[in-house]
C-alpha cells in the first residue's frame, strides 16, 4: 500500500523508498515493457556496427576493391564520427525525445547497412563507414538517458547492465548469425553481401516496432496502472531532487558540464579501460582466426569469448545495484582483464591462448557501463546529466585506438596490440582508484562543512541555485 503524506489533497505525495512491494512491481512492469525492447535494439546497434568484422572473414575488402589495411581506416573514422557526433545526437534525442530519436536513428544506420552491400571502392567504404558512425552515435547516451528517466538511481545500474550487455551479446550473435548466415546457399550474392542486406533490414522493422511501443515517459507508460504511472514519475522526480520537473537543457547546464572535472576525469580512464572492449567488437572474429580457425569456424568460435563477457557485466552490474557501489567493482573488472591479457601474451599454445581471451573479456565488458550509471548517479540534473552521457561518450576514441592496433601486419598472434592493450588498462585501473578516492575526500570536506552549519543555512544550501546540482556541498557523491 502507499504511504501517503498527512495532507493528500494538497500534496499527493508517496514516500515511495518505504513501499518495498510497490518499487518491486513498478520495476517488474518496466523490466518486461521496456528492457526487452531496448536490449534487442542495441542488439542491432552492436552487430551494425562489428558486422564488418565478420564481413571481412569472407573477403569483404578484397570483394569491394579496397586493400586489408583499409578496413582499419574505416573502423577508425567509424568512431571519429561516432564520438564527434554523440554530444549533439544526444542533445537531439534529448529535445526530440528519445521515444522519437531512437526510430530515426535505427531507419537512418539501417538503410545504410544495407547500402554496404552494393559499394564498390576505398571511397564508398570509408564514406559508409563514416555515416554508420554519425547516425548511431546518439542512441546509446539517447537510451541511458531514456532508461534514467523510469528508475530510480540505484536500480539503475543494473538495468543498464543488462541492456550494454547486448553490446558484448552482439559479438557473439554476431559470430553465430554470421555462420548461419555464410551456410546459406545462395545465387548472385556474396555471403557478406547477404550478411549486411538481412541485418539492415531487421533494424529498420525493429525501428517500427520502437516507435509504437515504447512509451515518451512513465506517464504515459501503457503497461502501468494509473497509480503506477503517479508512483514511477514520483520517485523519477525524488531522484533529480535538483532539477525536478525541467525537462530543457540551459546554457548553465553546458557551462556546469564543462567545468565538470569529474566528467574529464572519468573520460580519459573510461577511454583506456574499454580499448579492449572496443577493438573486439570488431575484431574479435579476426583474432580468433589468427589462433588457427578456418574463416567460417572463426566465427562461430567467437561466440564463447563473447558470452563470457555478457555473463562478467551482467554479474558485475548486478553486484554493483545491490551493494550500491561503483568504483572497486570497475576495479575488480580492470584486474581480470589485466590477468586476462597477461596469460593472453604469455601462453604457450593456441588453446591456452583461446582460454585467455574468455577470461579477458569477461572484466573487459564491465567499466563502460558501469561508469555510466556511476555518473548518472553523481549527475543529478536531467540536462546536464543528457550532456554527461553524450560527452562520456567520447569513451569511444578507444574504439579509434583499437582499430588502429590490430592491424593486418601484426596477425595472426598481435602480440604487439596485446602488450599496448595491456597498458591502457594498466593506466584505466590506476585512474580509476584515483577517482574513487578524489570522490571520497571531497566527501569528507563536504561532510564537514555540512556539521558547522545551521539548518537554516543547509536548507539554503539545498533550494539555493549559487551552486549548482552536484556542486552544492550538500550532495554527497556515490562511490
Amino acid at each position: 500500500m502507499y504511504v501517503r503524506s498527512p495532507d493528500v489533497a494538497a500534496q499527493r505525495e508517496w514516500h515511495w523508498e518505504d513501499d518495498a512491494e510497490m518499487i518491486r512491481r513498478v520495476n517488474r512492469k518496466l523490466d518486461l515493457g521496456l528492457l526487452p525492447l531496448l536490449s534487442l535494439l542495441y542488439l542491432f546497434n552492436g552487430l551494425d556496427r562489428g558486422n564488418i568484422g565478420n564481413a571481412q572473414t569472407q573477403g569483404f575488402t578484397d570483394d569491394v576493391g579496397a586493400l586489408p589495411e583499409d578496413l582499419n581506416l574505416a573502423v577508425s573514422l567509424f568512431f571519429v564520427a561516432f564520438v564527434f557526433f554523440q554530444p549533439l545526437s544526444g542533445a537531439v534525442g534529448w529535445w526530440l525525445g528519445p521515444r522519437n530519436w531512437m526510430p530515426i536513428m535505427m531507419v537512418s544506420w539501417g538503410v545504410v547497412t544495407i547500402a554496404h552491400a552494393f559499394i564498390w571502392g576505398r571511397a564508398a567504404l570509408l564514406t559508409t563507414r563514416l555515416l554508420i558512425g554519425a547516425l548511431e552515435a546518439g542512441f546509446y547516451p539517447t537510451a541511458v538517458t531514456y532508461l534514467a528517466s523510469f528508475y530510480s538511481p540505484f536500480d539503475l545500474a543494473v538495468r543498464i547492465g543488462l541492456f550494454f550487455g547486448q553490446y558484448a551479446i552482439a559479438s557473439a550473435f554476431s559470430g553465430a548469425l554470421s555462420y548461419s548466415i555464410f551456410l546459406i546457399p545462395h545465387a548472385g550474392l556474396k555471403a557478406w553481401q547477404l550478411l549486411f542486406i538481412i541485418e539492415g533490414a531487421v533494424t529498420c522493422c525493429l525501428a517500427l516496432i520502437a516507435w509504437i511501443w515504447l512509451p515518451a515517459g512513465p506517464g504515459t507508460a501503457w503497461f502501468l496502472t494509473k497509480q503506477e504511472r503517479a508512483f514511477a514519475e514520483h520517485r523519477v522526480r525524488i531522484g533529480c531532487a535538483d532539477q525536478a520537473g525541467v525537462a530543457t537543457l540551459t546554457r548553465r547546464d553546458v557551462k556546469e558540464t564543462a567545468k565538470d572535472w569529474k566528467l574529464w576525469f572519468a573520460l580519459v580512464l573510461n577511454i583506456c579501460a574499454s580499448v579492449p572492449a572496443s577493438a573486439f567488437a570488431v575484431f574479435l572474429p579476426l583474432v580468433v582466426q589468427g589462433m588457427g580457425y578456418q574463416a567460417i569456424e572463426a566465427n562461430l568460435m567467437s561466440v564463447p569469448p563473447a558470452a563470457c563477457g555478457a555473463a562478467g557485466l551482467y554479474l558485475f552490474a548486478l553486484s554493483s545495484d545491490r551493494r550500491r557501489e561503483r568504483g572497486y567493482h570497475i576495479t575488480v573488472a580492470i584486474i581480470i582483464t589485466l590477468t586476462g591479457l597477461i596469460a593472453l601474451v604469455t601462453a604457450p599454445t593456441n588453446t591456452t591462448r583461446y582460454a585467455a581471451l574468455c577470461v579477458l573479456l569477461v572484466g573487459s565488458y564491465v567499466p563502460a557501463p558501469l561508469t555510466v550509471a556511476w555518473l548518472s548517479g553523481n549527475t543529478p540534473s536531467p540536462g546536464k546529466r543528457a550532456l554527461v552521457l553524450g560527452v562520456n561518450g567520447w569513451g569511444n576514441l578507444a574504439g579509434v585506438i583499437g582499430s588502429q592496433l590490430y592491424r593486418p601486419e601484426y596477425a595472426p598472434g598481435y602480440r604487439v596490440p596485446f602488450f599496448v592493450t595491456l597498458g591502457f588498462v594498466a593506466a584505466a585501473l590506476a585512474g580509476v582508484l584515483a577517482y574513487r578516492a578524489t570522490l571520497q575526500a571531497v566527501n569528507r570536506q563536504r561532510a564537514a562543512i555540512v556539521q558547522s552549519k545551521s539548518a537554516e543555512e543547509i536548507d539554503f544550501e539545498k533550494s539555493g541555485d549559487a551552486r549548482y546540482a552536484d556542486r552544492k556541498w550538500t550532495f554527497v557523491y556515490g562511490l
